[in-house]
């Protein structure tokens, strides 16, 4: 048995320091990595646009025009049944999926044809879901 002896251990003062540390590493680090989430959000995002954009290219080549407006993405997962009906639609559709896509936060694309900008426009209203917006708020488009 041991007697008398001294404790190791750390003094109150040098655990702060440590928390102080840390906590300036995260006030430093946290920002950053959370700018990148944001970042590859867009990223997908962008990305999914252009799936989106293949496959209405895809629908257009078989069939002699893009899915209307009241038609939508739908098109591209089911046959429209509303005029004007595609003729040589694929079967299984144009998706590799049953559903159809939403943006990297969980909202539906907004698809308009004629677009503004094109044959067709598709818009996620980015991070905020609104119309409009800057930096991961901003909307993003195809074209």
């Amino acid at each position: 048995m041991q007697g008398g002896g001294k404790h190791g251990g750390f003094t109150l003062v040098e655990i702060m320091v440590v928390v102080v540390i840390i906590g300036m590493l995260a006030a430093i680090i946290g920002p950053r990595l959370i700018g990148q989430s944001e970042q590859a959000k867009v990223t997908a995002t962008k990305t999914q646009i252009t799936k989106i954009e293949q496959s209405l290219e895809l629908f257009h080549l078989n069939n002699g025009f893009f899915p209307t407006t009241q038609q939508g993405l739908k098109a591209l997962i089911e046959k429209p049944t509303t005029p004007p009906e595609p003729r040589n639609y694929q079967r299984g559709g144009y998706l590799n999926s049953r559903t159809l896509p939403k943006d990297a936060w969980g909202n539906e694309y907004i698809y308009v044809c004629p677009g503004e900008r094109g044959d067709y426009d598709i818009i996620s209203l980015g991070a905020d879901g609104k119309e409009g917006g800057e930096d991961n708020n901003a909307d993003i488009t195809n074209g």
